[in-house]
Formats: structure tokens, C-alpha cells, sequence
């Protein structure tokens, strides 16, 4: 009796703190829907939370100001790529660190998960953008795909993880059957990095969405490199001097939208993959 209690309580205990957290997590999507539909005068005084008149207006001027086709593209094409390029250094350098024996491994290791507690924020943007200049790349879009590619830690460790899963007989059985340890890696391991490979594709695609720094700096250069975060923040300014925080909403909401389509093609993967590797790692 005292122990089914005593699980009653931790239960009404866990689904507070969800409901909490669920909160948290969905009051800022609300507050930019519900406020991308009012008048500017009526955001910003903030009276109530839904809005007096619905302003679909909104969109349409958000739509046309900050082009959004044309920035649409350009973030496509730059997280793609920094998508498949972070994929694939994610997981060849998750196979080396979880297969192979090396000296300063262990450091390198240490630094890897010491860049997932740290937040060095700004400290790294005028390192990154020295070492650009010095290759010639702050105004092309290589330059702004490799900066959005970096910081991979996290997902070299994940790939880590689920790679230590996989049995190493298959290695040896590979390795008599005369494959190095490239075709170790594309024939064997690769393969059955699927699970993972989807949840590193899906943060990396999302992170070079929503980055707003570094197309930012890179862009002032260059505007063929604005992407659509940076055209959104810039909405605010687009037509008056005064900050108009409803046409920018606006465009906020739009621009969620591609990262939601993305998220539900990906789902079952996302989540198979996030299983798999807390299972397996």
C-alpha cells in the first residue's frame, strides 16, 4: 500500500515537471504565432494574448519584404551542405576515435567533451573569421558552410557511442577478407550508422537553419550570404525606423515552417536513432 502511494506520487511528480517543461517549450512558438496576427501598437503593449484582429496581412508583408524565396534557397542550399559535410566528418572521426589507437587520443577526447560544457559563444567568432580571411573565404558561401559545419563534438561523440556497439568481429572479418580500413568504414561500419547518421543530419540541418551570427558577420561583406534568420531579424527595420516586431514575427513563423517539414519526414529516424544510440552507446 505505502510502496503503490509512494509510485502514485513520483508519477503525479513526473508529469508536473512534463507539463512544465512542455510549457516552456511550446509558450515561445504560441507568442510568435499569436503575435506575428497583431498590429505592431498591440504587440508591444502586450494587453492580452490573443490577438483583438486577425493580422494575416502580416505574412503577406513579411513574405514580400524580406523575399523570402530567394533567402528560402540560400539557407537550403547552405544547410544541406553543411549538413552532408558535417555527416560525414561526424562519423569517419566517431569510427577512428571508437576503432583506432592513437597517441593523444585520450586529449583529444577531453577536449571534445569539454567543448560540450563550455559555451564559448562569442570568443570563437574572431578566431573563425581570422582563420577565413587568411583562406580567402569571408565573402563565398564555402567559407560560410564551413563555419556552420564546425562544432561537431557532440555528434562525434554520439557516433562514438554507437559505433563501440557495433561487435568488432566484423572488423576482423572485413580485415581478412582483405578490406582496409577505408572499406572497413564504407562497407561495414557506415551501413549501420543509418539510426545515427539521421539524428547528426537532423541537429546539424537545424543548427545551420537557425544560425544567425555567423551569416550575419559573413554577410556584411557580402549580402549574396544573408540567409533567411538574418532577412527575418532585419524584418523589424524593413520599412519605418520604428521597430516593427509583428512584420518580423511574421516572417519568424514562416521560417519555422521548412524546419518542421524536415522534422517529419525525419521523424522516425530521429527518434529510432536517439533510442539506438542510448541503448547501444
Amino acid at each position: 500500500m505505502v510502496k503503490s502511494r509512494s509510485e502514485g506520487i513520483l508519477n503525479v511528480i513526473a508529469y508536473v515537471f512534463v507539463g512544465i517543461m512542455v510549457v516552456f517549450t511550446l509558450y515561445p512558438v504560441a507568442y510568435t504565432i499569436l503575435g506575428s496576427l497583431k498590429t505592431n501598437q498591440e504587440l508591444t503593449l502586450g494587453e492580452s494574448i490573443f490577438p483583438k484582429t486577425w493580422q494575416f496581412k502580416n505574412y503577406s508583408a513579411a513574405f514580400i519584404q524580406a523575399d523570402f524565396t530567394r533567402y528560402t534557397l540560400t539557407s537550403l542550399m547552405v544547410s544541406l551542405s553543411a549538413m552532408i559535410i558535417g555527416t560525414i566528418t561526424a562519423s569517419m572521426a566517431g569510427f577512428i576515435f571508437s576503432r583506432r589507437r592513437f597517441i593523444g587520443k585520450k586529449l583529444l577526447l577531453a577536449l571534445y567533451v569539454s567543448m560540450m560544457f563550455v559555451a564559448l559563444g562569442s570568443v570563437t567568432l574572431y578566431p573563425m573569421y581570422f582563420l577565413l580571411s587568411f583562406f580567402g573565404l569571408t565573402k563565398s558561401f564555402i567559407g560560410l558552410i564551413l563555419a556552420l559545419t564546425g562544432g561537431q563534438a557532440a555528434n562525434v561523440l554520439l557516433v562514438m557511442g554507437f559505433t563501440n556497439s557495433i561487435p568488432r568481429e566484423l572488423d576482423e572479418a572485413a580485415t581478412i577478407d582483405g578490406c582496409t580500413i577505408y572499406g572497413i568504414f564504407v562497407r561495414i561500419i557506415f551501413p549501420l550508422l543509418k539510426p545515427i547518421l539521421a539524428v547528426v543530419a537532423l541537429f546539424t540541418f537545424r543548427n545551420s537553419w537557425n544560425e544567425y551570427i555567423i551569416p550575419f558577420i559573413l554577410s556584411i561583406a557580402n549580402k549574396n550570404l544573408k540567409t533567411l534568420t538574418v532577412a527575418v531579424v532585419q524584418l523589424k527595420y524593413a520599412a519605418q525606423a520604428a521597430a516593427e516586431w509583428h512584420i518580423m514575427l511574421a516572417g519568424a513563423s514562416i521560417a519555422i515552417i521548412p524546419i518542421l517539414i524536415v522534422y517529419l519526414f525525419a521523424n522516425k529516424q530521429f527518434i529510432s536513432g536517439l533510442t539506438a544510440g542510448a541503448v547501444k552507446g
